[in-house]
């Protein structure tokens, strides 16, 4: 209501933004895993997640969103996810020149 009593119509009501958020995985094949989470949910639990549901050790993959790498105390919130975001997931290459 406005300050004489009357309805306040000039703006429309503002939808809160929803609790939770689907994020897809996807690895080097093209191949996607989707996860429904809170925003506030560390995307450790994701990678570990999908880590476990492709019978995989989470050390030999590491995990990209717009190209930068996901750390394990990562959320949805702080890298200010979306949506349908996609997570890149390659595998993690050791060593180097000799």
């Amino acid at each position: 209501m406005s300050d004489n009593g009357s309805p306040d119509r000039s703006s429309p009501p503002v939808k809160d933004k929803p609790e939770t958020l689907s994020i897809k995985v996807k690895d080097q094949n093209n191949q996607e895993m989707t996860f429904k989470i809170k925003y506030t949910t560390k995307l450790e639990k994701v990678m570990a997640a999908y880590c476990k549901a492709q019978e995989i050790d989470i050390g030999t993959r590491r995990f990209l969103f717009e190209g930068h790498r996901i750390q394990k105390d990562d959320t949805p919130q702080s890298l200010e996810m979306e949506d349908d975001d996609m997570i890149d997931v390659f595998v993690e290459q050791q060593g180097g020149t000799q």
